[in-house]
């Protein structure tokens, strides 16, 4: 049944359709970066302030090397994923408008740490994702409870429930250093650095 239900999502991915991701943070809801009709709908989902870009997840540490970075990661970033850390760095990819910001071209890009969202990622390649809420609202932390304030608005639900009940640590690496823009589950900077 969980296969179908990734198949679907895959699918639905390809469609510009929004999906129902878990994470070890709170559950989310993700598109296709690159399209701008998928971005719009989840902005339109939510109700989401257009001055608050989506982030990215990707599958792997070495999956940065596709959104040409151009920031210094420290290898401890590495140690983080998968986990609650997101980072913000500059790229030169050019994604559509509502993902990172432009001038400077920055995203803020995560490994979650959970098997069904990284196998999606596997598939289907960096994803823009934001928590499964109206804007505004307490966060959600599973499919059941997603599915009850989107319902079919979200063509597939991954199934899962967060750990952590809140968002990731977010740290902003194109300051030297690291600094921390959003304290999370994580704590920055690591104590042996």
């Amino acid at each position: 049944m969980q296969n179908d239900k990734l198949n679907n999502a895959v699918d639905a991915i390809n469609n510009n359709q929004v999906v129902g991701i878990p994470t070890e943070t709170v559950y989310g809801i993700g598109v296709n970066p690159f399209s701008q009709e998928a971005v719009d709908k989840i902005f339109e989902l939510k109700g989401r302030d257009e001055d608050k870009p989506l982030s990215i997840l990707v599958s792997s540490f070495y999956d940065l090397q596709k959104l040409e970075i151009v920031s210094i990661i420290p290898e401890v970033v590495e140690l983080y994923w998968p986990g609650p850390l997101t980072i913000v760095v500059e790229t030169k990819k050019e994604f559509a408008d509502g993902v990172g910001t432009k001038n400077p071209s920055s995203i803020g890009v995560r490994v979650p740490d959970n098997e069904l969202a990284i196998e999606l990622l596997k598939i289907t390649g960096p994803l823009a994702v934001t928590s499964a809420n109206l804007s505004g609202e307490n966060d959600i932390n599973s499919d059941t409870e997603a599915e009850n304030v989107f319902g079919t608005k979200v063509s597939e639900y991954l199934e899962g429930e967060s750990l952590h009940g809140s968002g990731s640590t977010i740290i902003d690496l194109r300051v030297d250093g690291g600094e921390i823009l959003r304290e999370g589950p994580l704590k920055w900077p690591p104590s042996y650095c």
